[in-house]
């Protein structure tokens, strides 16, 4: 990437840019801003080193709910499929049926219930991340909804499984790309 920048700066320098002794200058401060905005801090930590209890929730929910799909007879395609920064927690596959699965894991229901918990922003992220899914992975048949899996944590080791087959349909544009 550092090449394609220092051969963007020596066309605009060579272009018919009225000021073409300040192209370079603007040009600097705003790699200098992308570098700092891109910072080498992030990198890749592995899960038995993670600290947010959240986070170590989650994942113990997202396998749980592995589990529990495929003692349903499901074959899992993709775990945490990412789009970039959006992902879908599951995607599972009985026959020619294909699920977006959220996997929403509960401690109590105080912040509501895992249904209510999936709003129409996230319906629509996942409805763009599972559209790039079926475009990489779909096949001619395949027919496509969205579930829910809902891991209420009643204690240490004690928790319920909450299956909600077909939680949302798809309304608008990205209705097309399924089937």
């Amino acid at each position: 990437m550092i090449v394609f920048v220092v051969q963007c700066a020596a066309v605009l320098s060579k272009s018919r840019f009225p000021a073409p002794s300040r192209a370079g200058s603007i040009f600097s401060r705003r790699l200098q801003y992308l570098f700092w905005t891109m910072s080498g801090t992030r990198s890749f930590i592995p899960t038995a080193e993670w600290e947010d209890l959240r986070q170590i929730r989650g994942l113990w929910g997202e396998r749980t709910a592995i589990s529990y799909l495929v003692s349903c007879g499901w074959d899992i395609e993709a775990h945490r499929f990412k789009l970039g920064r959006h992902d879908i927690d599951l995607v599972a596959r009985r026959g020619s049926t294909v699920a977006f699965v959220e996997v929403k894991t509960r401690r109590s229901v105080a912040q509501g219930s895992p249904v209510e918990s999936v709003g129409r922003r996230k319906q629509s992220t996942i409805a763009k991340v599972a559209s790039v899914w079926c475009l990489r992975y779909g096949r001619q048949n395949d027919e496509y909804r969205f579930d829910v899996v809902a891991v209420h944590e009643h204690g240490p080791g004690q928790y319920s499984i909450e299956h909600i087959e077909d939680a949302w349909r798809l309304q608008g544009s990205y209705r097309r790309t399924y089937g």
